[in-house]
């Protein structure tokens, strides 16, 4: 099947790439529309990458953030849409300090519903991909983001919400994506142990906090993209100032992620169509050009 559409939308720029990025970029390579909207501007992120902590790049951050924004697009062969809202940052400390004034996370919930909704009546896709109630970590935009995106679903086909929007669009399925997933880094270093080498992020995996359980249990729908990982990486390093080259995301070689795990995961949380679980498609169910 082509020409079905799939709305990505995701808290900050460089989430697009960490989260689903390989899907994507498949299903553009197949023919399918993929959109991107990215509801803050990123404009609080630290710089993560010692090689940009330079100066210059901090007094200019919002616009050197979109400039990685579009690149990264441009590798993964998406469009790509700001919401317009303001990065909340992530705050530390214990009492943590109060969220930003006009803040994404601060604002009422309206506001980004609104717009979120007049982007899917102009998209019109079949398919929406965003975070779990735990915003796939807690950070407060990636929270609300979940909140934003559930409401929008709903929203977008009730034509007595805000018909000035335009005309009503019922979105096909509704997932959330998962990434952080202790399987695949435990089958990571089985790979390492069979080869005889020692696992590079056996430090990270002995810190996981097991009672929390893995997110493995919730997952619905595995999409094999392997061959899309390069593209994933090439969009990920697009993000400068947020992505160290020498970090963990690129600790393990393309070609053992390809091997043990070229799959990436997501949880179908809502559905006007019927499927069969489990997945292997986030099309699946969905007929050629439904709802054109």
């Amino acid at each position: 099947m082509s020409g079905l559409r799939l709305m990505a939308v995701h808290a900050h720029p460089d989430d697009e790439s960490s989260k689903g990025a390989a899907t994507m970029a498949r299903y553009s390579a197949e023919g399918h529309e993929v959109l991107v909207v990215t509801l803050t501007g990123g404009e609080r992120g630290d710089i993560l990458n010692p090689a940009m902590d330079v100066p210059g790049i901090r007094e200019r951050m919002s616009e050197v953030r979109q400039e990685e924004m579009a690149e990264a697009a441009r590798i993964l062969g998406v469009r790509h849409q700001w919401l317009g809202f303001v990065d909340s940052g992530l705050p530390e400390g214990d009492p943590k300090p109060p969220l930003p004034e006009g803040c994404f996370a601060a604002i009422p919930l309206d506001e980004p519903v609104r717009r979120l909704v007049q982007s899917v009546r102009e998209f019109r896709p079949h398919v929406m991909t965003t975070y779990d109630e735990n915003g796939g970590y807690p950070h407060p935009d990636h929270i609300r983001c979940h909140e934003v995106s559930v409401a929008a679903y709903e929203a977008a086909a009730d034509p007595d919400f805000h018909p000035e929007l335009g005309e009503p669009w019922a979105v096909n399925k509704l997932y959330y994506s998962h990434g952080f997933i202790r399987k695949r880094l435990e089958l990571f270093r089985e790979e390492y142990e069979r080869r005889g080498e020692p696992f590079p992020m056996e430090q990270w995996l002995n810190k996981w906090r097991t009672e929390r359980g893995d997110i493995m249990g919730r997952v619905t729908t595995q999409i094999t993209c392997g061959d899309y990982f390069p593209k994933r990486d090439d969009a990920l390093r697009a993000h400068a100032t947020q992505i160290d080259p020498n970090g963990s995301f690129f600790a393990v070689p393309l070609d053992i992620q390809q091997k043990v795990w070229p799959t990436e995961e997501f949880e179908l949380a809502k559905t006007r169509v019927s499927t069969v679980l489990p997945e292997t498609d986030l099309f699946a169910g969905i007929e050629d050009g439904q709802g054109k």
